[in-house]
């Protein structure tokens, strides 16, 4: 629920951003709406990709100690505090771009909306600001992806050793084999999706943070890469939000299962109404006794 509601808040901030895209990065919204909007986005990016992260601990923790016996009162209250602390850290990650992001006049009638850091006596600005873009480089995508790829790994460890389904004696080579290749394709989608829409952007993010630091030389090619190929790169990382619906309900079969018996549920119900319509009109054309 958690990873939805960040997913949902995530996309609907996208209408504002493609308009500001058509207008060559022109914000026609105003300064408190560049706030908002930018805020609202970055917050949703990290919580969305905490989610991710969380889900994967969670989905080896329910899977290597399935055997054993939970409280589900104890299991939905550690579920409340982790989407709480993932909230929380999410906000403190953001406070920077909500203090920060301001519009910039570069033109009479051009208006930019980004993050611009203040004058300071012992840091400068662009520093300021490529550290801030680190933080979102690590926070983001490495610590997260290292995260991911450690838990699935280690899922696919326990699932190949065995532990669960060889402790079937009636089970046969051959459905062990059909399970484990279920649950290896899952874990290369959910991890390759993940990595794929984010590199590219963490990648020119990550190289802008080079320049700001001098440690590599600004040149045509970044310039052409953060005109061209940086909106690009924003896009497919705003896909990964687009994707996480399908990939963790759409295709799993326990939503099949629950999506069939609440069709099944509801097909009575508008059976009965169907039915009842027409003797509803039959009666109020019927002469008023």
């Amino acid at each position: 629920m958690g990873l939805a509601f960040t997913d949902l808040q995530f996309v609907l901030t996208l209408p504002f951003w493609a308009i500001d895209t058509a207008l060559d990065f022109r914000w026609p919204f105003g300064r408190i709406m560049c706030k908002i909007v930018s805020s609202v986005t970055t917050m949703n990016m990290y919580a969305s990709v905490f989610f991710l992260t969380s889900m994967s601990v969670a989905r080896y923790y329910s899977i290597t100690s399935s055997l054993k016996m939970h409280s589900h009162r104890s299991a939905a209250i550690k579920a409340k505090w982790v989407s709480f602390g993932i909230w929380a850290v999410s906000i403190l990650a953001t406070l920077p771009h909500a203090v920060y992001s301001t519009i910039a006049q570069v033109a009479p009638d051009e208006e930019l909306c980004l993050v611009r850091f203040p004058e300071s006596a012992s840091w400068n600005p662009q520093q300021l600001l490529g550290l801030y873009q680190l933080q979102k480089v690590l926070l983001g995508f490495v610590i997260p992806l290292v995260v991911i790829s450690l838990c699935y790994l280690m899922l696919l460890r326990f699932v190949m050793s065995r532990r669960i389904l060889g402790s079937v004696s009636s089970e046969t080579e051959q459905g062990r084999n059909k399970r484990r290749s279920k649950v290896t394709k899952s874990v290369v989608i959910v991890v390759l999706s993940f990595f794929i829409c984010w590199l590219p952007n963490q990648a020119l993010t990550l190289w802008a943070v080079l320049i700001k630091f001098d440690m590599v030389p600004f040149n045509n090619a970044f310039y052409n890469a953060q005109a061209y190929a940086f909106p690009l790169s924003v896009c497919l990382a705003h896909t990964n939000s687009c994707l996480n619906p399908v990939l963790y309900c759409l295709i799993r079969r326990e939503f099949h299962a629950d999506l069939k018996e609440l069709v099944i549920r509801a097909t009575p119900s508008y059976r009965s109404l169907a039915l009842m319509l027409p003797r509803k009109r039959k009666v109020a054309e019927g002469p008023t006794v």
